[in-house]
């Protein structure tokens, strides 16, 4: 049996341009090329039926090597916590005040981004510090 190493993390989501574009910044990921035939997304937009119009965005690892994002308008809000969450790894390899420092500086310019900060989760003595997050709908994800 072959072994699949690729996955696509798929978002429900109301605004998927929106959404798309943060996780671009945060991930220092990037939208497709625009399809054949057309100048700009907008314009691709443009030539869908009405209600397809923004109903999907991706975003994409530059060097190909991380996961595609795929994220689908559906019509309802999210309610309760993820219950598969997103770990970006901004301190890995880093302990104690070092660590605390880039997870601050991170935390910080994912606000500025439209992220929402929840609890810092200080080092126990089995884990090392973290900080949860939820990005612009709501959905959770930690500074890790």
């Amino acid at each position: 049996m072959m072994s699949i190493k690729k996955v696509q993390i798929t978002f429900d989501c109301a605004d998927p341009e929106r959404v798309a574009r943060f996780w671009c910044e945060v991930l220092g990921y990037v939208l497709p090329p625009v399809p054949e035939g057309f100048a700009t997304w907008e314009e691709f937009q443009l030539s869908l039926p009405p209600e397809r119009r923004g109903a999907a965005a991706v975003c994409m690892d530059p060097t190909g090597e991380g996961p595609r994002m795929y994220f689908q308008r559906v019509p309802e809000g999210k309610v309760v916590k993820n219950r598969v969450h997103l770990d970006v790894r901004v301190g890995a390899g880093l302990v104690g005040e070092e660590r605390l420092a880039v997870l601050e500086a991170e935390s910080a310019r994912l606000v500025a981004l439209g992220a929402t900060r929840g609890q810092l989760l200080l080092a126990d003595g089995v884990n090392e510090s973290c900080q949860n997050m939820q990005d612009v709908e709501g959905n959770e994800f930690c500074l890790d």
